[in-house]
């Protein structure tokens, strides 16, 4: 067998996994809300700054449209955002939190710091995952410069 193709020689295999995992991670508390970690990632966009196009949307996860649209309809049928026409341009959609989808941020919140203390408590040190953050944001700039 050639070295190269050894499963963990592979990097993307560790990306993927601790990805994978991670995200699970995230299940039990999403459950709770009735929400997926996806859901959270355009929670926490809009949360951010609301009131997007689609577009930005999709952009800033990586993802194709046809995968956020259906992601937003699930949305919108749970009361967590609408979708309304562009008084600008009619093809585009904004995204708008509703009531509830802003009440959602606070009951939220604390998530995040929920998991990164069982990461610390699980082997890894709060100065561990700060270098971990950049070294991640360059690969991803490197993986997008190969597209």
């Amino acid at each position: 067998m050639y070295p190269q193709l050894k499963l963990d020689n592979q990097l993307c295999f560790r990306l993927y996994t601790a990805a994978r995992l991670f995200t699970a991670c995230y299940s039990p508390y999403f459950k709770q809300f009735g929400i997926t970690y996806p859901q959270y990632l355009v929670l926490m966009q809009l949360w951010e700054n609301d009131n997007r196009v689609i577009s930005e949307i999709t952009e800033r996860l990586h993802l194709e449209t046809n995968t956020v649209t259906p992601l937003l309809q699930r949305m919108e049928k749970q009361g967590l955002i609408v979708r309304q026409k562009s008084a600008a341009d009619s093809r585009q959609r904004i995204i708008s939190l509703t009531s509830e989808g802003k009440r959602l941020e606070e009951q939220i919140k604390e998530v995040p710091n929920c998991l990164t203390k069982s990461v610390i408590e699980n082997g890894i040190s709060i100065e561990e995952l700060e270098r971990l953050v950049p070294l991640l944001d360059k690969l991803i700039d490197a993986v997008k410069a190969m597209k």
